[in-house]
């Protein structure tokens, strides 16, 4: 995958301080711990603001790509939150605030399926953040600032340290590719660096599976023996 993008810092910015408005009208409501708990130290909780059933705390991020989600209780408290939501022209799979607590760590780890080469992505827009915040992605580290909408192609390994002492808190939206996220996305790189790479197969994995080809003796079979014993 080193061909791929890992992140791009978009052109579009959101007015910090209606952001941290939105937030303060709901900081005070129930925020739903991780449901990752072997994935971090400390505190790492959500509010759902978009959810499969309207509820806030439907926070699980799942293709939905089937049916669309509901406004949830809280997200008719936020207008700014609403607003950023309905200007983002895509159809989202996930809408959710993300608070890392001060002294709280994600653990490396990987996600499936959320790159742009995938059809699918994840979005960041902090809201609450502090320079001691160590977001690192595929061992570089990412300095995302209030305001700021990020793309991160979490399928490569990423973690979060929050080293300072104020709560870290993003708008995290996920959604599917269409046609008004590659002008946004290809305004930044090209179409060819969201292509995935074909898989590289090993002389030792050809071999391997030409052995188990061998006793399928059948005409496919038997064609891509030869392909591949010409390639060996």
């Amino acid at each position: 995958m080193d061909a791929l993008i890992r992140h791009i810092k978009f052109e579009l910015s959101f007015d910090v301080s209606k952001l941290q408005n939105d937030l303060q009208k709901i900081l005070d409501n129930s925020w739903v711990q991780h449901y990752n708990k072997n994935g971090y130290d400390g505190s790492w909780t959500s509010i759902a603001l978009l959810s499969a059933n309207g509820k806030s705390d439907a926070i699980y991020a799942f293709d939905q790509s089937t049916s669309e989600l509901l406004p949830t209780e809280i997200l008719s408290q936020c207008p700014y939150f609403a607003h950023i939501i309905d200007s983002l022209l895509f159809k989202k799979t996930t809408v959710r605030l993300l608070k890392l607590s001060a002294g709280a760590a994600i653990k490396p780890h990987q996600d499936h399926c959320l790159g742009y080469e995938d059809g699918c992505f994840r979005m960041h827009i902090p809201i609450v953040t502090n320079p001691l915040v160590e977001f690192i992605l595929d061992n570089e580290r990412l300095h995302m600032n209030a305001g700021e909408c990020w793309y991160i192609d979490a399928n490569f390994t990423h973690s979060v340290a929050n080293k300072g002492t104020q709560d870290r808190i993003h708008l995290v939206i996920d959604g599917i590719r269409n046609d008004w996220t590659d002008a946004l996305f290809f305004a930044h790189a090209t179409a060819e660096e969201f292509i995935k790479p074909e898989p590289v197969i090993s002389k030792a994995q050809k071999l391997q599976v030409i052995e188990e080809l061998k006793k399928l003796n059948t005409p496919a079979a038997n064609a891509i023996i030869a392909q591949w014993q010409s390639e060996l």
